[in-house]
This record gives C-alpha cells, sequence and structure tokens, in this order.
C-alpha cells in the first residue's frame, strides 16, 4: 500500500507546549488576610511602626481618661469657691468659707494676704493692690499650666502619626517591589497581600492621629474655659482686698481674727 502524498512545504504537526508564564504557586500565597494575619507576616520595621502607633493611641485614651476626671473635678472645686467668694464681704471671711486648701482660689486668697503681710508699713494702699494683684496674675498662670500638663503629647501624637503610619507603608511597598523582583512575576495574588499589610500601617497612623486631634480640640476648649473661671476668682479675691483696704481695714487683720 502506498503512503499518501505529502504536500510539499508543509510543516510538521506540532503540540502546542502549555505556557508556564505567569503561573503562581498556590502553597507560596499568604491564606490569613485579617488584620492580624498581616501584621504577624509584615516587615519587622512595618511591625516597630504598627506597635509605635498603636502604643500612641493607648496614650491618647489615657490622657483624654486622666485629663476628663481632673478637669471635672477642678471645675467643680472652682466654681463651688466662686459662690463661695460671691457671698464673702471681705477676705478674712472668704478665707474661712473656702476651707479647702487644695485649688486656685486657696492660692489666690493666700497669696494676698501674704502680699498685705508683707506690706504692712506701706501707706499707698494701690501700690498694694497693684503687688497683689501681680501675685494674682502668677497664681492664675500656674494654675493654667498645670491644667494644661499632659494634652502637648495629644499635639505631637496628631501631628506626627500619619507621617509615621506613611513611613511604615512607603517601606512595607519597597519590600514588596523588591519581592516582584525576586519572584519576577507580577501576577496580582503575589503584589496585593505585600501592599495590604504597608497601607495597614497608614491605616494605624490615622487610627492614632484622628482621636488624638478630636481630643486635643475638646481639651483646648475645655481648658479656655477653666482659665476664665480662675480669672473670674482672681477678680473677686481683688475686689474683696479692695473692699477691705477702702474700710481701712488691713485684710491680715482681719484674718488673724
Amino acid at each position: 500500500m502506498m503512503n499518501a502524498p505529502t504536500t510539499p512545504g508543509a510543516a510538521p504537526s506540532t503540540e502546542a507546549a502549555p505556557t508556564t508564564v505567569g503561573h503562581v504557586n498556590a502553597e507560596k500565597l499568604p491564606r490569613d488576610l485579617s488584620p492580624w494575619g498581616m501584621f504577624m507576616q509584615a516587615d519587622i520595621i512595618v511591625k516597630a511602626v504598627m506597635i509605635g502607633l498603636l502604643l500612641a493611641s493607648v496614650v491618647t485614651w489615657t490622657v483624654w481618661l486622666a485629663k476628663t476626671i481632673e478637669l471635672f473635678f477642678a471645675k467643680r472645686r472652682l466654681r463651688s469657691h466662686l459662690r463661695k467668694l460671691a457671698a464673702a464681704n471681705s477676705l478674712a471671711e472668704a478665707a474661712q468659707l473656702v476651707d479647702s486648701k487644695r485649688g486656685v482660689v486657696p492660692s489666690m486668697i493666700s497669696a494676698a494676704v501674704a502680699e498685705t503681710r508683707a506690706s504692712w508699713d506701706v501707706a499707698d494702699k494701690y501700690a498694694i493692690k497693684e503687688r497683689i494683684e501681680a501675685r494674682l496674675d502668677r497664681v492664675e498662670l500656674a494654675a493654667g499650666r498645670d491644667i494644661n500638663r499632659g494634652t502637648g503629647v495629644l499635639a505631637t501624637i496628631g501631628s506626627t502619626a500619619p507621617f509615621v503610619g506613611l513611613f511604615g507603608t512607603v517601606w512595607g511597598i519597597m519590600n514588596s517591589f523588591i519581592g516582584i523582583s525576586e519572584a519576577q512575576t507580577t501576577n496580582l495574588a503575589i503584589v496585593a497581600p505585600g501592599i495590604a499589610e504597608a497601607l495597614l500601617a497608614t491605616a494605624f497612623g490615622l487610627v492614632a492621629a484622628i482621636p488624638a486631634v478630636i481630643v486635643y480640640n475638646h481639651f483646648a476648649r475645655a481648658i479656655s474655659g477653666y482659665k476664665a473661671l480662675a480669672g473670674d476668682a482672681s477678680v473677686a479675691v481683688l475686689g474683696l482686698v479692695s473692699r477691705d483696704f477702702d474700710r481701712g481695714v488691713r485684710a491680715e487683720l482681719r484674718a488673724a481674727e
């Protein structure tokens, strides 16, 4: 039997070899893409950034709790002392009504009495009033500094946390591109987990920064209200001193009774 003639110039038939371009080993893909899983798989630098931002968030809420309690009791004490100052007719009577030793008002009363005693031989009552007013201003400023202590860290966290998170993101994306170069593939299944881990650092930065800014602005308004009350107390104490002087009775004599 004769073989069928072959067509001249026809290429021999060959089966197409399966291509392996873009093939990804499923065993090498990350399986846990939860926040905790991404944190555990992240680079050591990115982990350090996330832990630092988490600690900053803990500091923010700790300052919020402590300062809220402090401001609540400080304002309540100051309002109570202001009511007693309004009911007093002299500095000595105010000292008896305000029997507490804590707070800005007792400090103001003590400063007024101390300056009056130190100026017992000065005939010019207006000069004494000026010195008492200067002392009250110092007490008021000191009270403002004390109540404002601890809020500066909130401003620092609010302004720097986003950039710290961005640093972690940049570092993680750099590692992702290095991994792309080593794997010699641009398959999204390989690239996406590393980028997601990097972006998690930015999320941590925002979680730390946004509450810090909100809490700082809240305390700025609350502390301004406290300083206004302290200013009212300073005016009230100075009014009692002026009333005693106009009556011709030195405040230290009335306080010593």
